[in-house]
């Protein structure tokens, strides 16, 4: 029997993908988002539930009854500055209180993973650019890392680098930062990765680097 997703983010440009190609793929969704009004998908297998991540209540009443997090959500014009740290905290609560075992969030490349990573002088470029630029988002992400590292369940983060709208492709790498790595990914491409780490349990506790 396939996995129920509970979804965060589903209405994002990653996530909306993300959320049609689970519904393609036979999976039931549960989805939480702020406005409604802006997810266009219907389906049978789809639930929609309004509401805010940073809102405990809210994650409780949507991991209620589901298998598996999907974490697609982020820095937004007018978030607040850990709202991924902050989300995530509800998230393992609820998970928790729900006895759901697993949880795949979304991150950049910034988020270092010191044990796999191999960064090269550009990628140490990029990673002083982002601390300078934005700092905010880089340090939510590292934040929220160590949120899931301590919560004693099982996580995946899924780092990309540049993202494109570009179509699938299905021919991506999986490395790390500096090691069989490129420079972008389509979102499409970076979703259908996604997808598959539902089932797929190798990188739990890792943070797989997606590039095409």
């Amino acid at each position: 029997m396939k996995k129920k997703i509970a979804l965060i983010g589903g209405t994002g440009q990653t996530g909306i993908l993300f959320l049609e190609a689970a519904l393609a793929a036979g999976y039931e969704v549960k989805a939480m988002v702020r406005d409604s009004k802006k997810l266009s998908v219907s389906d049978p297998n789809l639930t929609v539930l309004q509401g805010d991540v940073l809102k405990e209540n809210n994650v409780q009443e949507l991991l209620a009854d589901t298998d598996i997090v999907v974490s697609l959500f982020g820095h937004v014009k007018g978030s607040q500055e850990w709202v991924q740290t902050v989300g995530t905290k509800n998230i393992v609560a609820a998970m928790h209180h729900n006895n759901v075992e697993r949880i795949i969030s979304l991150s950049g490349g910034g988020l270092p993973f010191p044990t796999k990573d191999k960064p090269k002088f550009a990628d140490k470029l990029i990673r002083t650019i982002m601390k300078i630029a934005v700092a905010k988002i880089l340090n939510d992400a590292i934040a929220h890392h160590k949120v899931l590292e301590k919560s004693s369940l099982k996580w995946t983060i899924v780092r990309a680098p540049r993202l494109t709208n570009g179509t699938k492709t299905g021919s991506y790498r999986v490395g790390w930062v500096g090691v069989n790595a490129g420079t972008k990914i389509s979102r499409a491409d970076l979703a259908d990765f996604i997808l598959t780490q539902v089932e797929d349990e190798r990188f739990n506790y890792q943070m797989p680097f997606v590039s095409t």
